[in-house]
């Protein structure tokens, strides 16, 4: 169980063998420490020694977030780090290693954002996205074609951009957006999936160091300052079919409306209200330990958090055998 704490008054610490949450109200909640994976806290909730030290011997993560949810870093321990594993990996980074994985990986992205779209439109028949997949499938073929990893994510940038055309389309009026942006996202849908990209990514950071990787030794995601490069590698094939997906329903569902958001506080943008945050965090949080059988070397459901957690296993593989070949993106039907 991963655990959210975005009261800023609240105070974290531990009580016998169960961690105590005091909030900014007085309310006051124990949980035990034995169910608990992770903890994220967005915004300023403040945390004891004594946990932070239970958390580093225990081995369980904590992630950091601004109020808006952009991504600070985490604290956690040194117990999975393996050495040999990680120059492996760093070696592989200028090979045909990097540039196979990469067109896996970003060819399995743009099909299931177009299953996606053909899921929206078989509800919604006021928009026919079969122009904007043609052109997302013209991008997938040149995939194979591509001779760099910088030519890949082109043409994935050029999908992504269709993808996004045709997704605006399904959505509630109250909630149209103009394409893609970031870092501050303008609108509530924006806010909504950078919000949702930064805790998958944690996600992905938190399966890669238990695998003994290095989150910010990348293959598709070129080197960046303070950047999980490798985190962002994984998150490609994921960020349709968990986070994309799970805004929809909730805007299309009405379980959020336009005015559980706020403008331009602590930093420029647009960003959740607290009871929008607690929906939109339990909402995620669901579609995260819902079963699916989208792996196909398994062959029985798993939970989408235990599909990640497997992935990086079989990029593990992947490495150790410098063979992209084994790695297999996960697929929607």
């Amino acid at each position: 169980m991963i655990v959210y704490v975005s009261d800023s008054k609240a105070k974290i610490g531990i009580d016998a063998n169960r961690i105590l949450i005091t909030f900014g109200d007085g309310m006051k909640k124990t949980i035990p420490i034995e169910t608990v994976d992770g903890l994220t806290i967005l915004g300023h909730p403040q945390m004891t020694t004594q946990f932070i030290e239970t958390a580093l011997k225990r081995g369980i993560p904590v992630s950091f977030f601004s109020k808006g949810g952009a991504y600070f870093g985490r604290l956690s321990s040194t117990g999975h780090v393996k050495a040999e594993l990680q120059r492996k990996q760093s070696s592989l980074y200028e090979t045909d290693f990097s540039l196979n994985l990469a067109k896996k990986i970003i060819k399995a992205k743009i099909r299931n954002q177009e299953v996606l779209l053909r899921r929206y439109s078989r509800n919604d028949s006021s928009f026919d996205p079969n122009v904007k997949i043609k052109n997302m499938q013209i991008a997938e073929k040149n995939i194979d074609r591509a001779d760099t990893v910088e030519a890949v994510m082109g043409y994935e940038g050029f999908a992504a951009k269709e993808y996004f055309g045709a997704l605006s389309k399904f959505i509630e009026d109250g909630f149209k957006f103009n394409g893609r942006n970031r870092r501050p996202p303008r609108d509530p849908f924006n806010s909504m999936i950078s919000l949702g990209y930064s805790i998958l990514m944690n996600e992905l950071y938190g399966e890669i160091e238990n695998r003994g990787l290095n989150p910010y030794f990348g293959f598709i995601h070129r080197d960046a300052e303070k950047h999980p490069t490798l985190a962002s590698d994984m998150m490609e094939e994921w960020r349709a079919i968990i986070v994309d997906s799970t805004v929809m329903s909730l805007i299309n569902g009405h379980e959020v409306s336009k005015d559980g958001f706020e403008y331009g506080l602590d930093e420029p943008g647009c960003f959740l209200k607290k009871d929008t945050l607690r929906i939109f965090l339990n909402k995620l949080e669901k579609k995260l330990t819902t079963d699916v059988r989208y792996l196909s070397y398994v062959d029985y459901p798993v939970s989408f958090r235990r599909a990640i957690s497997l992935q990086m296993k079989k990029l593990v593989d992947s490495i150790e055998a410098e063979n992209a070949d084994i790695y297999e993106p996960v697929l929607i039907r």
